[in-house]
């Protein structure tokens, strides 16, 4: 491991609790991306086979995430994974439960939904999606180990610059300096150059400061 000189640390550091206040809320983006692409298509197919239960309990855990009272929306999430768990709205209920329950400071729940989405849904993306915010949530916990498993597992081209990332804190966290650079350049060279979220990137590579 290298070692940081206090103005290096300092930088890290702060760049880290940036992040950590941050991260759920890109991660959510992300979430509304692959619902909103995703979750289209599958609605109307759902209603051409099946009643509309599946939908109008979905609905109502939509309408719920306004209030954001954990309660209910947990209440809306259980009901659609117990009524209608294999559909395609099950998982997706799962993810938008999860993201209540961080915010609200209960990431043991947030987990088990998480963990659910991984084992349980169809749809490789939102399991994807679930597993970069249970990393997440190890890392939080320390528990770098098990972060770094769920990051390893097989994944899209297209969340590779996102996984680079997020191992990259872990690896940080871990000070494995070199091995947290090597991951944010491969993060860095995946993200669209357009992106806001490269410039973060860069400067979580700023902060580690120049190899040693």
């Amino acid at each position: 491991m290298a070692t940081l000189d206090l103005q290096e640390q300092e930088q890290l550091d702060a760049l880290k609790a940036w992040w950590k206040d941050n991260r759920s809320q890109l991660f959510w983006i992300l979430l509304i991306v692959v619902i909103g692409t995703g979750g289209w298509q599958g609605w109307k197919h759902y209603q051409r086979q099946q009643a509309n239960g599946a939908a109008n309990l979905y609905q109502q855990l939509v309408d719920q995430l306004a209030s954001n009272d954990a309660r209910r929306v947990n209440d809306a999430a259980a009901a659609v994974v117990s009524k209608f768990g294999s559909s395609a709205y099950a998982a997706r209920a799962e993810l938008l439960a999860a993201r209540v329950n961080e915010e609200v400071n209960d990431p043991a729940r947030a987990k088990v939904q998480l963990q659910w989405v991984i084992d349980n849904a169809r749809e490789e993306t939102l399991k994807d999606v679930a597993r970069l915010r249970l990393a997440a949530l190890q890392l939080d916990e320390k528990n770098y180990t098990e972060a770094l498993a769920l990051l390893d597992a097989k994944h899209p081209d297209s969340f590779d610059g996102l996984y680079s990332d997020l191992k990259g804190d872990v690896l940080s966290a871990q000070g494995k300096i070199d091995e947290a650079r090597s991951s944010y350049r491969i993060a860095y060279q995946k993200i669209d150059p357009q992106s806001i979220y490269r410039n973060l990137i860069q400067m979580k590579l700023d902060a580690l400061g120049p190899a040693k």
